[in-house]
């Protein structure tokens, strides 16, 4: 049992409506507001080797990315800390305060207490204009497979290349990217936090089109053999880059730096080079 599938439970109880987007969507005046909730743990996602704050900016990182797959801008952070030693709450806190800053929100309010793990949960609110929000349905025929950046190199850390670890430590959300790709009018679109294969088979979910990549055009960690690189590309999770669905009558997109990896075909499927690409990304995992 895998997170995906628990999520088949949730969406059977609240309706596939709220569980579609990397992001809850309510109206707001004349603007939409998202909302986004994570919950990470140090067993499971803060590698050994991790500072209490990069602990605290990779917790306010990944609901930023969140934001950032809807085109929205971030406003404000809500951080619960569930603590087994209190001496690490200055150093997360000061690692989401300055993940906040340097992305443009700032934390509000949120819960402190005892736990048997260091835990941080963390609600992250936006605002973004109606005509601007994007979502992970709208993809059509014909549109290009985008992304920004270089996949693969948080996963390159854990497979032991230690010159990666800011990419695993101090994750960079695209928040401007994802503002100037709603502006762009991408058509469909979500952060890659667990590898472009696993991202693009949750696109196809919810699209009724699949999608073919070009493994000659996807970007791979240098200074890697490159049969791994491309395994890590692909499958590699931690990364918290846009994948991006766009009209190629809206390319380039102005002010974003991004590789067209593939084009989107009619049948519901994912390719790579004409052939099926495995299902595979991170995952959490029960017996």
């Amino acid at each position: 049992m895998d997170d995906r599938e628990l999520l088949k439970i949730v969406t059977e109880i609240v309706g596939k409506e709220n569980t579609a987007d990397d992001c809850a969507v309510v109206p707001c005046g004349d603007r939409l507001m998202v909302l986004t909730t994570d919950m990470l743990h140090r067993t499971t996602d803060f590698v050994e080797g991790m500072s209490d704050w990069q602990i605290g900016w990779m917790s306010a990182a990944v609901t930023l990315s969140d934001i950032a797959g809807m085109g929205a801008e971030p406003k404000y952070l809500l951080t619960a800390v569930g603590l087994d030693d209190w001496k690490s709450l200055a150093g997360v806190m000061q690692g989401a305060q300055d993940c906040c800053r340097r992305f443009g929100a700032a934390i509000i309010g949120g819960d402190i207490d005892h736990h048997g793990e260091l835990t941080v949960v963390t609600t992250g609110i936006g605002l973004v204009d109606r005509d601007r929000i994007v979502r992970r349905t709208g993809a059509q025929p014909g549109d290009l497979v985008c992304i920004t950046g270089i996949p693969g190199q948080a996963q390159a850390y854990l497979e032991g290349y230690r010159r990666f670890e800011k990419a695993l430590f101090e994750p960079q959300p695209r928040v401007e990217e994802g503002m100037y790709l709603g502006k762009g009018g991408v058509s469909a679109m979500m952060d890659d936090s667990d590898g472009i294969a696993l991202s693009l088979y949750d696109l196809v979910s919810v699209n009724d089109c699949g999608f073919s990549l070009d493994s000659a055009k996807i970007p791979r960690p240098a200074g890697i053999p490159e049969d791994t690189a491309f395994e890590l590309a692909l499958f590699g999770g931690g990364d918290y880059e846009l994948i991006f669905i766009l009209p190629p009558k809206r390319h380039p997109v102005e002010g974003v730096s991004y590789t067209i990896i593939g084009t989107t075909v009619q049948e519901k499927v994912v390719l790579i080079d004409g052939g099926p690409l495995e299902k595979r990304g991170y995952q959490h995992r029960w017996e």
